[in-house]
């Protein structure tokens, strides 16, 4: 069972309906990648599984550190939670210094 780690996203039980309204259950899996994304402000890569639909919500938001930064911590996975802490404090020593 595939989960994206920044947005939550994951397998979505459906009903195939035929014309005869005979109803099949199915499931429908997100298209999950393991991808290694850049971060300006850590200044490494940090690898994560995302769904591909993510990755251009995060394209349209501005890059990761933004995307994760605006995202809720009850949809994060740990791994993702980690990161956006070590994100919040370097950007607090950055604000210090």
């Amino acid at each position: 069972m595939s989960r994206c780690e920044l947005s939550g996203k994951g397998p979505v039980v459906k009903n195939l309906v035929s014309h005869s309204n005979i109803k099949t259950k199915s499931v429908a899996q997100p298209n999950v990648q393991r991808k290694r994304i850049f971060s300006k402000t850590l200044n490494q890569m940090v690898r994560l599984y995302m769904a591909t639909s993510t990755i251009r919500d995060m394209e349209h938001t501005g890059g990761f550190d933004q995307y994760i930064l605006n995202q809720n911590d009850g949809t994060l996975s740990k791994r993702a939670l980690d990161i956006k802490l070590r994100i919040r404090r370097k950007m607090n020593k950055a604000k210090k210094a």
